[in-house]
């Protein structure tokens, strides 16, 4: 009996990628001027920036279905495999909801975890459970494994403007007022499962500097876990310039720092701009 690792686009592993790590990616959705596009199946993350800049009104994003997470189930149970299923966080979209009610079908054979978190702090989660899988463990152990491991997921992100998160309900009106500050760019991070401001630093060399503290406060990077950083829009330069920036952070602990694109889903959300940090804090 083999174990399955499936997971939404939310936590921005390419399809490419997911085969690969033996992970089932399903897409998420997302709305671009009434068209429906499937997050890195019929849209690149390259194509979503570039239709970002032209459409006439915001992005949504739209959740899973039951009916789609109970394909994915029937589709393993009928191999005789296991399923270890990570969403984004439960807080932030209905996608959890629609797995644990497909779940109900498969008594003993679907373990569903909320990771608590998004994008690459997701990433880092089923990074994880890939890692436990290969030594081994069965769905159901890896399932209690990331549910007590994920609490030390951290996720914090500098984004250019809160425009985004509040314009898309992920935020409120209120705390986006940090955002409408001459060059302010806020720090966030996802706590509790959900996105607050922990931080506001004018100009984008103060709020990388600011990222770095707040790394530093959460206790440090447990660097025998996984780590990822990521960048939204499709210029990189702020990100690198950000790792040369925080050298001192990372030099001597790996021989480089993976990162990828924060695609459709989440950037409908955080806008261009953004650069994020995932790791899992020391103990």
């Amino acid at each position: 009996m083999a174990v399955r690792i499936l997971s939404d686009s939310a936590c921005d592993i390419p399809q490419s990628e997911a085969k690969k790590m033996g992970v089932t990616v399903l897409p998420l959705k997302t709305i671009i001027d009434g068209v429906e596009y499937l997050d890195g199946v019929t849209i690149t993350t390259e194509e979503f920036y570039e239709k970002l800049e032209k459409c006439r009104t915001l992005p949504t994003t739209s959740q899973l279905s039951p009916a789609e997470f109970g394909d994915a189930f029937r589709a393993a149970a009928e191999n005789g495999d296991e399923v270890v299923v990570i969403t984004l966080s439960g807080k932030l979209s209905g996608t959890l909801q629609s797995a644990t009610i497909a779940a109900e079908e498969f008594p003993g054979n679907v373990w569903i975890v909320d990771s608590g978190t998004v994008t690459i702090g997701q990433r880092i989660l089923i990074d994880y459970a890939v890692r436990l899988r290969s030594l081994g463990l069965g769905a159901g152990e890896i399932a209690g494994q990331l549910n007590r491991m994920k609490s030390r997921v951290c996720l914090l992100a500098r984004v250019d403007t809160l425009e985004y998160l509040v314009r898309g309900g992920r935020l409120s009106k209120t705390a986006g007022l940090a955002g409408t500050l001459l060059n302010i760019k806020p720090v966030l991070s996802v706590e509790d499962g959900v996105v607050k401001v922990i931080g506001k630093a004018r100009g984008s060399k103060q709020s990388s500097n600011m990222l770095t503290e707040f790394i530093m406060k959460k206790g440090g990077v447990d660097f025998d876990m996984p780590v990822m950083l990521a960048y939204s829009g499709t210029d990189d330069s702020l990100l690198r310039e950000y790792i040369e920036n925080s050298r001192a952070l990372w030099e001597g602990h790996l021989d480089s720092l993976p990162s990828t694109m924060i695609g459709s889903t989440i950037s409908t959300h955080a806008g261009p701009g953004a650069i994020a940090a995932a790791f899992f804090a020391k103990e």
